[in-house]
């Protein structure tokens, strides 16, 4: 039975739900799943697989995830691997894939890593959740992307479907 670690980082929270979803897809499937917070910086020694997932924050993947990466870019490339980008703007047809979606671009061009398995998943929208500052940037966005900008909109993004299908590549890899 393989032993995968998990990572999340995660702003409000749909990265680490997306995340225990995940467990429970492999854990049903036999597979032992480890869960973990980059903000506790795990370590990745004694895992057989080692999966990513970081939500987009005002447009960027945080600082951290870079820094994680960078120190334990060997021990990731020794085994296999995959990371996932999780953000609203993947909730378009034509910017939900990694080649079609600007910020995983940008993790590429950023990242000394390149992972294995990759994938972009829409996020969560939830504007009563968010604070003030968050609200009206977020909003401001929505605006400019044509999404809903109503303060009261309640949309989850996610595709589970292809939730699914990456923890069926994960396990598979």
């Amino acid at each position: 039975m393989s032993h995968i670690l998990l990572i999340h980082s995660s702003v409000h929270g749909q990265t680490v739900k997306i995340c225990e979803y995940m467990k429970q897809k492999a854990e049903s499937q036999g597979v032992k799943v480890t869960l973990a917070t980059l903000a506790d910086n795990p370590s990745v020694e004694g895992f057989d697989k080692v999966f990513i997932g970081a939500s987009i924050r005002h447009g960027k993947h945080r600082p951290a995830l870079y820094q994680f990466i960078e120190a334990n870019k060997e021990k990731l490339e020794a085994v296999p691997n995959g990371f996932f980008s999780v953000s609203l703007v993947a909730r378009k047809p034509m910017k939900n894939t990694p080649e079609t979606n600007m910020y995983y671009q940008a993790f590429l061009k950023q990242s000394v890593w390149q992972p294995q398995v990759q994938e972009v998943f829409g996020g969560n929208l939830d504007y009563q959740f968010y604070g003030p500052v968050d609200r009206n940037i977020i909003r401001f966005i929505m605006w400019i992307t044509k999404g809903p900008t109503d303060p009261h909109t309640k949309v989850e993004y996610t595709d589970w479907d292809k939730v699914d299908n990456y923890v069926q590549r994960m396990i598979d890899a």
